[in-house]
């Protein structure tokens, strides 16, 4: 291996320390108590460093916010396979749910915090929520053409499942679902779900 490309290495190795140490910082004192500081005294380096790969805090996490949609696109790669557009998007749904339940660090950087969002410069798109949301939007596309669902713009019936299955998560995730029965608690996420998935079936065209 030549020095450029020892180099480059390195270069990286550090990077993915760096989010590695944002993404613990993160876990244990959460987003406000996150700090350039907080971050390079975990890995025992000057803020400095940290400047040298990221522009500040909320770029840092940007990078920790693609690397959670990395995670959930390769969860969701399989779907592709599904030729049924309604099986599709059910099992779309319960990827979906598995993904905040087991991830929620990630999906409260993903979906939750402003803070990745303040990263992007004001002529740029949110290219990751927008391939996601892409996805949604052709296999909501394919059930209506189909006559599965009954939606009348595909947009819009995209955004009302998004909108519904990420306040279900964001809900049992930030505890909200303690003024429920215990017996429906644990699950309640997946049970409603499925009761939501029944009330898609019983509007088809």
């Amino acid at each position: 291996m030549g020095i450029s490309e020892r180099k480059e290495r390195d270069k990286e190795d550090l990077r993915k320390s760096i989010l590695n140490a944002a993404r613990e910082v993160f876990l244990e004192k959460g987003f406000d108590q996150t700090s350039i500081r907080s971050i390079a005294q975990r890995i025992e380096y000057s803020p400095t460093t940290i400047y040298l790969y990221f522009k500040d805090k909320n770029d840092i996490f940007y990078a920790l916010h693609m690397d959670g949609f990395n995670l959930l696109n390769t969860h969701m790669a399989p779907l592709n396979a599904v030729s049924d557009p309604f099986e599709r998007l059910k099992a779309m749904g319960r990827i979906y749910i598995r993904f905040a339940e087991e991830n929620p660090d990630y999906y409260d950087l993903m979906f939750v915090q402003k803070a990745p969002m303040d990263s992007l410069e004001e002529e740029e798109s949110w290219m990751e929520g927008k391939t996601a949301f892409e996805g949604l939007r052709m296999t909501i596309q394919e059930c209506m053409d189909s006559g599965k669902l009954a939606f009348t713009d595909a947009e819009i019936g995209a955004f009302v499942i998004w909108s519904t299955m990420h306040g279900m998560c964001s809900l049992f995730d930030r505890g909200r679902c303690k003024i429920l029965d215990e017996k429906n608690r644990e699950h309640i996420v997946e049970l409603s779900y499925e009761q939501f998935v029944g009330m898609l079936e019983n509007h088809r065209n």
